[in-house]
């Protein structure tokens, strides 16, 4: 059988956790200490929030009636303070209690060793954002590439960073693709970025996107906000690609968002009984659509006229405003806002 290299993410066995100082001497384990809460720093550019959720009401409950019971994971800085690697959670809840110090391993290591164990730690939480996911694979891969032994910036190319890309796959069940669409997203400006987190936008638009420049993506954000909607895939194609073109402007974003998207279709549903009035008596029942619905001509009948009838609302909205701003703008053909 072929030896696989793991990686040491030096958590705590479950003998270890309730060991005595004197029971990790004689083991030559690691000794556990009572750090002070105030002499602990984050660790730098750490992806992963500390969320005030249920899960971190129960982490606070069980520390109240059980204490740390797998200490944190600190690594020492040159000014005699401690950077913290693994236990964010742990050491929040410790604040949460008004506890003054928290039970800590101290250990030696490199700055990419301290990122490696700090990903996986993490990536076990019950809940991660894919912003999570994006900076904390990034981060996992460039620590990789500079692992001993490893090729030089200058002579890695796309096989040294697909193999990265893959490892990372399989210690997360993911496909090397898939952690390339994650790090791309960390490309994203955080209002973008954001809206993936809240489910709004999906990943492959999402990662279409993140190719535009950033002046872009802070219009395309404007635009989203002002049209309460979101790229398909196949938009945030074409965006790119006038991105890539250099005429990716306002106005072209505004246009491609205005397209009526098949999953955004208003579906009316309407009983025949309450359209049978406006459907000829010399259409047979059966050719109306045989069901209880209105049948399809009608319905796309109907679509256009709730068109006109929206346009008509817009009138009337933009009308009232007007008279209390008599200087105002005229109205777009399809699209106003009220002014302040």
């Amino acid at each position: 059988m072929k030896n696989e290299t793991k990686i040491d993410l030096g958590l705590t066995g479950y003998d270890e956790m309730f060991m005595t100082d004197q029971g990790r001497a004689e083991n030559k384990l690691p000794r556990i200490y009572d750090i002070p809460l105030q002499k602990i720093d984050d660790f730098p550019d750490h992806p992963f929030m500390v969320r005030m959720d249920e899960d971190m009401n129960q982490l606070v409950e069980s520390v109240r009636d059980r204490g740390i019971i797998n200490p944190i994971l600190l690594r020492p800085k040159e000014d005699g303070r401690y950077e913290i690697v693994s236990g964010h959670r742990r050491r929040k809840a410790c604040e949460l209690l008004g506890q003054d110090t928290i039970r800590a391993e101290i250990r030696e290591m490199s700055r990419d060793e301290a990122i490696i164990i700090m990903v996986e730690s993490n990536l076990h939480r019950s809940v991660i954002l894919p912003s999570e996911k994006a900076f904390s694979y990034k981060m996992r891969m460039e620590a990789i590439k500079r692992l001993p032994g490893r090729p030089s910036k200058e002579n890695s190319g796309p096989v040294v960073q697909n193999f990265s890309r893959d490892q990372i796959g399989d210690e997360n069940g993911e496909s090397g693709r898939q952690i390339s669409r994650y790090i791309r997203l960390t490309e994203l400006i955080p209002q973008l970025l954001q809206l993936v987190d809240d489910g709004k936008m999906s990943m492959r638009p999402a990662v279409e996107i993140s190719y535009l420049t950033k002046k872009e993506q802070q219009m395309l954000a404007e635009a989203i906000e002002y049209a309460d909607c979101t790229p398909s895939h196949s938009q945030a194609i074409r965006m790119r690609a006038f991105s890539k073109d250099g005429l990716l402007g306002a106005h072209v974003i505004e246009n491609i968002l205005d397209e009526e998207k098949p999953n955004q279709v208003e579906r009316i549903r309407i009983k025949y009984k309450d359209a049978k009035k406006y459907i000829p008596n010399s259409v047979p029942y059966h050719k109306a659509g045989g069901t209880d619905l209105l049948p399809g001509a009608v319905l796309q009948g109907l679509s256009v006229r709730r068109e006109r009838y929206d346009f008509f609302i817009r009138s009337v909205g933009w009308l009232a405003c007007r008279r209390s701003h008599p200087s105002g703008p005229a109205p777009p053909p399809r699209r106003w806002r009220c002014p302040p």
